[in-house]
């Protein structure tokens, strides 16, 4: 453990290290890390475990490249429609508005920015792009031709597909690939090891499943099959950071809060609830809202997590590789997530 910035209580990260060291020792995870944080001040870091068992005793740290999963929708296209498509698209807009030459009868280009955003768009809940293959037509339009499941600005449902669409929504608005507007948000931004894979196999790249016995395990690739299937780069998965990165990016994202510039701004719209979950539980755009929305965090299937609290200053990242051993990571790493964020939350301590 390191020294603890300010602001930080020791008793939280001492729970937030022994229930990691025990995920670990129980086999939940390989191993992981937590990096935290106050705005302004260096950030702390938190490891138990090894990278994985392909990488010998290489212990994860501040520099370990984990696959994000749904993380990318927060670490990618969140800032990029805050920043790129905002002032070319009004979140309340139909997207067929960016997509020239989609038909009418498209039911899915009546939905707007905000309710894809806000996962009230009526989109299907199944992604399955494979369902897509050699069918010869642009993928926004099927997507988009595929009847709705609910009337959009409704019902929340968790869809990846709104997200999917937004990612080609920004490459056809710009001209330029999402992997290319992704690269320059990040470097921007400081986050000089996040990127889209695929990336090579190394002790520094978390692996996460192997899928068939006997088979190779995934390394590198994305573990979404529908983010593999666009090649690695998509609007809902597909993006690879470390716990340094993520640190560098809930820093600069607190520090425009408190400044109140553009960016700020994004992320204080952003945390206005547009649609209850559950009781105590909002969904802001893109991010959910705790604490009486007061902190904004983000899940990834793989196992990784991300909070933000601007009213304490507080941030905390979570980088596991949870799906090496097991699919059911949600129930496994529902202690850590419960501490973690209780830890960035106004008066947790």
């Amino acid at each position: 453990m390191t020294t603890s910035p300010a602001l930080w209580n020791d008793a939280a990260l001492t729970e937030l290290a022994e229930c990691l060291e025990l995920l670990t020792a129980d086999g939940s995870v390989p191993g992981g890390v937590i990096a935290y944080g106050t705005c302004g001040g260096r950030p702390g870091y938190l490891a138990s475990g090894l990278v994985a068992a392909e990488c010998g005793d290489t212990r994860p740290g501040p520099q370990t490249r984990y696959d994000l999963a749904s993380l990318t929708k927060v670490v990618a296209i969140w800032p990029l429609v805050g920043k790129t498509l905002a002032d070319r698209l009004p979140l309340g807009a139909p997207i067929r508005h960016a997509l020239p030459g989609l038909p009418a009868d498209a039911p899915g280009g009546w939905v707007t920015v905000r309710q894809i955003l806000a996962h009230t768009s009526g989109l299907r809940a199944d992604t399955r792009l494979d369902q897509y293959r050699k069918s010869g037509s642009n993928l926004a339009e099927l997507i988009c031709r595929e009847p709705l499941i609910s009337t959009p600005g409704t019902q929340h449902r968790y869809i990846n597909r709104g997200f999917i669409l937004l990612g080609l929504i920004l490459a056809a608005i710009t001209e330029h690939r999402l992997d290319e507007l992704t690269d320059a948000l990040w470097r921007d931004l400081g986050m000089r090891h996040t990127t889209y894979g695929p990336l090579g196999r190394a002790t520094d790249v978390a692996p996460t499943e192997q899928r068939f016995p006997g088979a190779p395990r995934l390394w590198g690739l994305p573990h979404d099959d529908n983010a593999t299937l666009l090649g690695g780069v998509a609007g809902h998965a597909g993006a690879f950071s470390t716990p340094a990165d993520l640190a560098t990016y809930a820093d600069a994202l607190l520090r425009a809060h408190r400044a109140r510039s553009p960016l700020g701004r994004w992320l204080a719209d952003s945390m206005t609830p547009q649609a209850a979950i559950e009781p105590g539980l909002d969904r802001g755009l893109a991010w959910i809202l705790a604490d009486k929305g007061q902190v904004a965090y983000h899940h990834g299937f793989t196992g990784t997590s991300l909070y933000l609290s601007p009213a304490t200053g507080r941030y905390l990242a979570l980088c596991t590789n949870a799906v090496y051993h097991h699919q059911d990571n949600r129930t496994r790493l529902a202690p850590l997530r419960a501490l973690a964020l209780k830890a960035v939350a106004n008066g947790a301590w």
